[in-house]
């Protein structure tokens, strides 16, 4: 079955029981319109900045907010209209020359100028480096799908839309000053101001001292530096640019933003802007904190350094929905996010919607695919793993999709490239990441006495099996040859007995090691018997012979 609920008021009164995390944020805006009603949409915002190229964590934000959307239209029925506003602060002035991009020559003489007004180290027709960035950004956001609306902050100043609420915060100077200054070091709180003059000659957003402020007139006076030059700039049409903290209080006053999240490493900021946004007789949006990405060696990933996974990666290896899975997962916990994360999460999307027909509605309202899908999950049959798929192509060195087909097409009768796209899919997926990612790691094991002779046992109980036998028989077949060898017997397995004890791991990582030259893998007896038993009857006498470790490449030297 799917969702059996279409009544949306029944299925509002379903997800008000939900403890997904998207239905508790959403719980949170519903309480806030009770207190505060509101005429107009309510809104939703992410920030980018543009000063590098788009990453997954900036997906992920935009991914995770539109699951708090869904599961707010889900709560309301659907009545209450909403916004998401993916708001780019490129109107920031560029601080540093990021690690990995072209002409870093032409981006160091820009330093300090507006993002919109530096040129594109890439050429592109867009001219800025600010507007290449939201180009891409878009690009990246579109190929997804999401239903959002861009905002770019040189717009937003340019064109007045924050005029009446930096006037308010002129007025409001000292208050503004009281929230930000106890937060500063004190060589830094000697010259700060939260507004930042664009220098009138040189374009670049300056970090100076306000000497005067002239409310009546909306300016504020300050001097250059460099050549003492004194300057009175309009804080209203793009005259100049907030600090980021007081300008993102001042977004969110000015545009009345009901929900914004953002990563834990900004709480205290979140903190600071709240304090300011109600300076300004704002209230501050509902959100919540959620932990960062890692890469491989642990590390923050960031835009300027290019360290950790692109959106480009990860789809080079696996589905828009695979990465959307991996964002709805604890989204509070800090997470690695490099290539070894991909297999796993490939698979368990296809098993949260596999699952999900047989759920009842209340425990749909949890499965991830619900949430990925904005309620309408997709009935998909993927008959096999991605996971084996890897394997498979490591046992047969395909090359090829028909090759691995021919396997499938054996596996499971009836299958085809047509009548599975999605699988289809998967296969040039894993073709992809096995040659990018698994082959250059292999490494094949010599088998020692006690593993060849358990491989001989195993050969042999294979050639027994009656002709395609189940992946549960093959799995049999691989327990009762590990439970006669005294190294592989496990007595404190579940329903162990001295006279039938139970199977350690031990004796299926000396297969994975042995026989496909890794760790470890999905069930053996299902990867036996996608791949034929008379096939891996034959990968064991190719072991036993010493010609997989004879003909492993430079990358994967045997293990003796």
């Amino acid at each position: 079955m799917q969702m059996t609920i279409a009544d949306p008021a029944a299925l509002a009164e379903l997800a008000r029981t939900s403890n997904a995390w998207p239905f508790e944020e959403a719980k949170k805006l519903v309480e806030r319109l009770k207190k505060r009603p509101k005429d107009g949409p309510v809104l939703f915002e992410t920030g980018y900045g543009p000063s590098g190229l788009p990453h997954i964590g900036t997906f992920g934000e935009v991914a995770r907010t539109t699951m708090v959307r869904n599961a707010f239209r889900t709560l309301t029925e659907d009545k209450v209209p909403t916004r998401l506003l993916c708001f780019s602060d490129d109107m920031d002035g560029l601080r540093k020359v990021p690690d990995n991009v072209p002409n870093q020559e032409l981006l160091r003489a820009n330093l300090g100028k507006p993002l919109t007004e530096v040129p594109d180290p890439f050429g592109s027709p867009e001219g800025s480096f600010g507007a290449a960035n939201n180009a891409r950004l878009r690009a990246f956001l579109d190929q997804f799908g999401f239903d959002y609306e861009f905002a770019s902050s040189t717009e937003y100043y340019r064109s007045g839309r924050f005029d009446e609420t930096l006037l308010l915060m002129l007025e409001r100077f000292e208050r503004v000053m009281e929230i930000m200054l106890p937060s500063l070091r004190e060589e830094r709180s000697a010259t700060y101001s939260p507004f930042l003059p664009i220098h009138p000659k040189t374009r670049v957003v300056m970090q100076v001292p306000i000497e005067e402020r002239n409310v009546s007139a909306g300016t504020i006076v300050w001097r250059d530096p460099e050549t003492g030059e004194r300057f009175e700039s309009p804080v209203t049409g793009g005259h100049v640019k907030l600090q980021w903290k007081p300008d993102w209080a001042m977004r969110w006053t000015a545009l009345e933003v009901d929900y914004e999240m953002s990563g834990k490493d900004l709480i205290d900021s979140v903190k600071l802007a709240n304090q300011i946004c109600r300076a300004l007789d704002g209230t501050p949006p509902e959100g919540f904190n959620y932990e960062l990405f890692l890469d491989e060696k642990g590390q923050k990933i960031s835009k300027s350094k290019g360290n950790g996974l692109t959106i480009d990666e990860w789809l080079t290896y696996a589905s828009p929905e695979s990465l959307s899975l991996y964002m709805f997962q604890k989204p509070r916990e800090a997470k690695k996010l490099h290539f070894d994360v991909i297999p796993r999460a490939v698979d368990e999307y296809f098993q949260f919607l596999g699952g999900f027909p047989r759920q009842e509605p209340k425990q749909q309202l949890g499965n991830p695919v619900w949430h990925i899908h904005g309620g309408r999950p997709p009935v998909i049959d993927m008959p096999v793993t991605f996971a084996l798929l890897l394997n498979l192509v490591s046992a047969s060195n395909a090359e090829n999709r028909s090759v691995l087909w021919g396997f499938i097409g054996r596996y499971a009768p009836g299958v085809s490239p047509e009548t599975h796209p999605k699988l289809d899919e998967l296969v040039g997926y894993a073709l992809r990441y096995y040659e990018d990612h698994v082959k250059p790691t292999k490494r094949f094991s010599a088998p020692d006495e006690v593993e060849r002779e358990a491989l001989e046992r195993l050969a042999d109980a294979l050639g027994q099996l009656d002709a395609d036998p189940t992946p549960e028989q093959v799995q049999e077949a691989l327990y009762d040859v590990g439970r006669a060898v005294p190294r592989y017997q496990d007595f404190k397995a579940k329903g162990a007995t001295p006279e039938r004890p139970g199977v350690s791991q031990e004796w299926f990582s000396a297969l994975y090691r042995i026989l496909i030259g890794q760790e470890k893998g999905p069930r053996f007896g299902s990867f036996a018997a996608l791949y034929g038993v008379e096939e891996t009857r034959e990968l064991i006498r190719r072991a036993l012979d010493g010609e997989l470790a004879r003909s492993a490449t430079p990358a994967e030297e045997p293990v003796t």
